[in-house]
């Protein structure tokens, strides 16, 4: 099977139509299974996989109840059970789901509500001081819900609620319907061809583009994802936020696995949550990977081991060869600050340096990269388990369609995408939908790439970066960052176009920002080093780098 390696079979995967039909095989197949893992008041709470659908239902009946379930509801806090529930019960609704970036300032958040037509609102604590302006400058949200508030659940306050209430007390009138015999949430039947996720791309007034998600796009993505990447692992520690739609359909991809999804909910108590929860696996971005590989390393220095420790790596290596894995006993130590049990780490969202993918992989945590977009449910490609090259991002999930527009001498163009993951369009945005989404269906990434002979994908630059130089050559400069942030010494890369005074650009520079420790050690031999003031760097003017 070209693109999946050779005598690779694709995985099984259990088919479902919608998300509704999957929380439902996941309730009656795995019931008593903990399905989620949360720490409440100092101590872990586990869900089982019943208790969690039977959370939803509740949620999904006490929307209906408040004549919201069908219309368009954001959310916006810290990774958190409630926030786990609302994205669930939104993902498997009739309505649609917004998720609002945490990070965002009050104007911003307004922006968002207002231009997504929300109804209504989870939200943190931390957001009540903002809640009587969002109230003003949000006339169409009918409902604010407060995802921590305090209190006894009181169904009787939820059902009568003007425009808000707490959390608790909408679950107790969602149990408190059902034991009523309401099944309006139960019965439905899903259609998954409408709209059931807005995902923002950039919260910035005037700049915001609301990526519309169908409920087949997530189903697609989920289904068509597990068959290139086995996740058939016990337990994942979910740190990303919910916001991000590669952590939400991470959760989803969990589920369908049945594996335990373990909330962490905030980046501060990730070391401890690891030891905590012992999870098997996790989807990070490419700085969790930065920051665990040199906190390795640097453990390794403060031991004094270095010498013995890359000898043992090429042993590892050496063994891996010949059929031999050993990896799990000769880095067992490696293993420990991790929970002891991590297994693999699935990495997207920004280009991964291959050093890291290659050392993961040497020390027995499987590391596996792939690329992916929002428009695009979010993934398109991913390496596989044992056809795993991180020089590329895997290969394209067996329901899409690769092409390259306008492809140079060397075969990389603009990458376009076609198939059941590719989005609806921009929200109220028909001009940008159309400038990036044909009539036939492709999807033009803005990314450029090309295939190698193993049908694995590799993503060279990305078109607004693009550098043409006055000879007719055109530069990635992802391309060369990849190459010289691969020095040790070196921490950040920036290449750019060098521009003569008429604005050809005719040469390339790259900005460089090295450690303390580098700079201290490459002062002492004696190097020309950039004093460094207030944070930065002086350096030469640009026209003297040109006189020069």
């Amino acid at each position: 099977m070209k693109g999946y390696g050779k005598n690779y079979p694709l995985e099984r995967v259990q088919s479902y139509e919608s998300m509704k039909e999957l929380w439902e095989q996941a309730a009656s197949q795995s019931g008593d299974k903990i399905g989620v893992k949360y720490v409440s008041g100092g101590k872990i709470v586990g869900k089982t996989y019943a208790s969690v659908f039977d959370d939803i239902s509740a949620l999904g009946t006490a929307l209906w109840e408040n004549a919201v379930a069908d219309r368009h509801i954001a959310v916006i806090g810290k990774n958190s059970y409630a926030y786990l529930l609302v994205l669930m019960t939104g993902l498997s609704g009739p309505g649609v789901l917004v998720p609002v970036d945490k990070e965002l300032p009050l104007a911003d958040i307004i922006n968002v509500l207002n231009d997504s037509d929300s109804e209504a609102l989870f939200y943190a604590a931390k957001y009540e001081k903002w809640i009587d302006e969002i109230r003003e400058a949000c006339p169409k949200i009918k409902l604010f819900i407060c995802t921590e508030e305090k209190g006894l659940p009181d169904a009787e306050s939820a059902l009568n609620a003007k425009d808000k209430c707490g959390f608790e007390e909408l679950l107790a009138a969602g149990r408190y319907l059902m034991a009523k015999g309401d099944r309006r949430w139960i019965d439905r039947k899903p259609d998954i061809d409408k709209l059931r996720l807005i995902v923002y791309t950039s919260g910035t007034t005037g700049n915001s583009k609301g990526v519309m998600l169908s409920e087949r796009n997530l189903v697609s993505v989920v289904y068509y994802g597990l068959q290139i990447e086995n996740l058939k692992l016990e337990s994942c520690l979910s740190v990303l936020p919910y916001h991000h739609c590669f952590e939400a359909l991470g959760t989803v991809t969990a589920v369908h696995s049945r594996a335990c999804i373990c909330i962490n909910e905030n980046l501060k108590y990730v070391q401890k949550n690891l030891e905590r929860f012992q999870p098997e696996y996790m989807f990070i971005v490419p700085a969790f990977a930065e920051r665990f590989y040199k906190k390795i390393w640097e453990t390794v220095r403060k031991q004094g081991k270095e010498k013995a420790f890359k000898r043992l790596l090429q042993i590892s290596d050496g063994l891996m060869k010949l059929g031999i894995d050993k990896r799990r006993t000769l880095f067992k130590a490696i293993y420990e600050p991790f929970g002891g049990k991590l297994k693999k780490l699935v990495c997207g969202g920004a280009p991964l340096r291959p050093e890291i993918g290659d050392f993961f992989n040497s020390i027995g945590i499987t590391l596996v990269n792939g690329y992916g977009i929002s428009e695009c449910s979010p993934l398109v490609s991913a390496n596989r388990d044992h056809f795993n090259d991180p020089r590329t991002v895997g290969v394209p999930m067996p329901c899409v369609e690769l092409s390259f527009d306008n492809p140079d001498e060397d075969g990389n163009g603009e990458l376009c995408v076609k198939g059941p993951i590719v989005m609806l369009g921009y929200y109220k945005r028909p001009e940008l939908t159309r400038e990036v989404l044909s009539e036939d269906g492709w999807f033009h990434t803005g990314d450029y790439g090309r295939l190698n002979e193993k049908g694995q994908l590799l993503i060279t630059g990305r078109k607004k970066n693009l550098i043409v130089l006055d000879n007719g050559k055109n530069v990635f400069p992802e391309e060369l960052e990849g190459y010289i942030g691969r020095v040790d010494y070196i921490t950040e890369c920036v290449v750019s176009g060098l521009k003569n005074d008429i604005g050809q650009e005719v040469g390339l520079i790259a900005e460089v920002w090295l450690s303390d420790e580098s700079l201290e050690r490459l002062s002492g031999e004696g190097l020309p080093v950039a004093k460094k003031e207030n944070g930065l760097f002086e350096h030469e003017s640009r026209e003297a780098i040109e006189a020069r």
